[in-house]
């Protein structure tokens, strides 16, 4: 249960109760719902009466006494206050807090769950990095933040498929190809010196190389061209993307679905899936013969004037109509791009995700353009850009050895520093601003180090249970005993404080999942923790404030309750960022 949209409705049921007209009623929308600022200010804040005074023509501070009064005759609400120009603060009662606990409780890790959606499809697809080495730090954002959105999407009740989309058909491959049989040579023993500039120099290209000696001895070199290249494309793009995946396992990150682009231009009865695409595109008007004007810059001189195959894209939103066939008759990339986008319309899919470098930021109008031709009012596409990571150490740029040649390994990272604390703060900036990676923070332990902070919270959770155990052996803390524990018990201000905070995890889901944003959740995990931690310093100065009460075991149980409550969104939360749960931390 979300509190704050509760709330929402109940501001606007007693909007429409005042004389306001249809007109007028299509503001409500505009009204929100959320905690205050300034704790002191109560427990919920609405701008309703700043944003219905104007359309409803009334006085923004007279609308808010009405609003007001309306909210006062609510059993939840204990004051009612106006501020300012017509803010609202509403103090909630502890009656409301302790009923929400139970409802928590009771909710267990399904508390926050399947708010948004009733099983829309949506895709993923993030990461998608040429198949030609491993995982590089560059890779390493975007895949936390595309995987940390699917679970943040299917945690909010979304029907999600994770995708990667393998880049396996472009002259890269060819690139790999023939990087791949210089090691190859280089493994029977042949003299062929430095690997020649242009191909992938990487040691990542000796396994796969040493295993073609082993399964074919020399015969590659006695093979036409076209069998040999077409062995070591195999070989290679086989070899790299089982690095790929071992690479994006160490971040624990799995996809549902890995699409070969080499598919849409297979030919299957004579046709590719690109062409039929380009079949369906001229039947709609979205595809014709024309020419381009030159790129800016560009001399007349310098431009080919010719007439081309075209996507009208320019009619759908894009700032200029796109090239689907080159010169030598095969297909651009943008072709692959649009049959790619049909064929995930095809699949079902209502709404789909990219989740790209900042280098890639031109390509948001043009897939929109794509989406808006191809599936109407039917999907949406959202592109979400993932700014660069700066490596740092101690406040100081960093750089690692490059083992891979001539960058720095994903698995370089991870194994330094741990998958949950690159993940942890790979999150801990909005995706769209850069960030500071420092080896030396994420390993500290302290407030910090966001991602021990929080899992400390979770792990001092764990431990009065098994406190309890030993101090009070015969208290009994099952499920079943803790249900029918006597919540009212619970009256102290920094215990209803954290009921509050954990009853601000289901609108985090909600409005996270609806702006593509998985930040906020981590932002959000760190403040709840850092309100617990709080109150467990309070107790150590009030001993009475204690979790465990040697004198008053149901007391005891009651806070159990509400600890075993926020342990249980820590650990919701930590799941959807993929981050552990720990039980014990030394």
């Amino acid at each position: 249960m979300n509190i704050f949209s509760q709330f929402e409705n109940y501001i606007k049921k007693i909007l429409e109760d005042i004389d306001i007209n249809d007109e007028t009623r299509l503001f409500l929308d505009r009204i929100s719902a959320e905690p205050p600022r300034d704790a002191s200010h109560g427990d919920i804040s609405t701008n309703a009466a700043m944003v219905m005074a104007k359309p409803a023509g009334k006085n923004p501070r007279e609308l808010a006494q009405l609003i007001a009064d309306g909210l006062e005759k609510l059993d939840e609400v204990s004051e009612v206050s106006i501020a300012g120009p017509g803010f609202i603060n509403l103090r909630l009662s502890d009656a409301f807090w302790i009923e929400h606990l139970s409802s928590m409780f009771k909710a267990g890790d399904l508390y926050g769950r399947g708010l948004v959606s009733n099983g829309a499809k949506v895709n993923v697809e993030f990461v998608s990095a040429n198949p030609t080495g491993p995982m590089h730090v560059g890779h390493c954002r975007g895949a936390v933040v595309g995987d940390a959105l699917a679970n943040l999407l299917d945690f909010a009740g979304y029907d999600v498929t994770k995708e990667y989309y393998v880049n396996d058909a472009g002259g890269q491959i060819g690139v790999l190809a023939n990087s791949l049989y210089h090691r190859y040579l280089e493994a029977l023993g042949d003299d062929v010196g430095a690997v020649p500039e242009g191909l992938y120099p990487g040691y990542y290209l000796i396994p796969p190389a040493k295993m073609l000696v082993e399964k074919q001895g020399d015969k590659l070199k006695s093979m036409s061209n076209d069998e040999r290249m077409a062995l070591l494309r195999e070989t290679s793009i086989s070899s790299m993307m089982a690095m790929i995946k071992e690479d994006l396992a160490a971040l624990n990150i799995h996809h549902d679905v890995f699409f070969s682009e080499r598919e849409l231009h297979a030919k299957k009865g004579g046709k590719s899936t690109i062409d039929t695409m380009l079949d369906k595109m001229r039947d709609n008007g979205h595809v014709y013969q024309g020419t381009l004007p030159p790129p800016k810059g560009e001399t007349p001189e310098d431009w080919e004037d010719r007439e081309q195959t075209l996507f009208r894209s320019t009619a759908v939103g894009d700032d200029a109509d796109r090239a689907l066939v080159k010169s030598d008759g095969t297909y651009t990339y943008f072709a692959a791009d649009v049959a790619y986008f049909q064929d995930k319309f095809d699949r079902g899919f209502e709404r789909m995700i990219y989740v790209l470098g900042a280098d890639h930021s031109g390509y948001a109008k043009r897939l929109k353009a794509v989406c808006k031709a191809v599936a109407g009012d039917k999907a949406e596409l959202d592109v979400l850009f993932c700014q660069l990571v700066k490596l740092m150490r101690d406040g100081e740029p960093f750089k690692m050895s490059k083992r891979a040649g001539d960058f720095i390994t994903l698995r370089e990272v991870v194994d330094e520093v741990g998958r949950d604390a690159v993940r942890f703060m790979m999150l801990y900036r909005k995706a769209q601003a850069p960030l500071d990676f420092d080896f030396s923070k994420v390993t500290e332990q302290s407030k910090d180090n966001p991602v021990f902070y929080v899992q400390y919270a979770h792990a001092r959770v764990a431990s009065v249970f098994r406190q309890v155990a030993v101090d009070l052996p015969d208290l009994d803390v099952s499920p079943k005993a803790l249900s029918e524990a006597d919540l009212a018990l619970l009256s102290d201000a920094g215990e209803v404080g954290l009921i509050r905070k954990a009853a601000e995890f289901p609108r985090i889901i909600e409005q996270a999942a609806r702006a593509d944003e998985p930040h906020r959740l981590a932002f959000y995990l760190y403040e709840l923790a850092s309100e617990l931690h709080s109150h467990w310093s309070r107790g150590k100065d009030s001993p009475e404030l204690r979790f465990i009460n040697h004198k008053n075991a149901q007391l005891t149980l009651s806070r159990l309750v509400l600890l075993r409550s926020i342990a249980t969104v820590i650990a919701s939360g930590l799941a959807i960022i993929g981050v552990s749960a720990p039980e014990e931390m030394r």
